[in-house]
């Protein structure tokens, strides 16, 4: 996938952190964790590792 704008990347970005509340606040959650705010956790996580992503990918091809 070619990333041409700022726009693309925004909505890579929401969606990463989107999976980072369902995926790793629910971990949180499932592990009785609810002082951590679990959601905030998991989407600032999720936000990281697509901009990580974003970043890494272009550099394998």
């Amino acid at each position: 996938m070619v990333i041409g704008n700022d726009f693309e990347i925004g909505y890579l970005l929401v969606a990463f952190a989107l999976l980072g509340i369902i995926l790793i606040g629910g971990l949180l959650d499932t592990l009785h964790l609810h002082k951590l705010h679990p959601r905030l956790l998991g989407a600032t996580v999720g936000a990281l590792l697509g901009f990580a992503l974003i970043e890494a990918v272009p550099l394998f091809t």
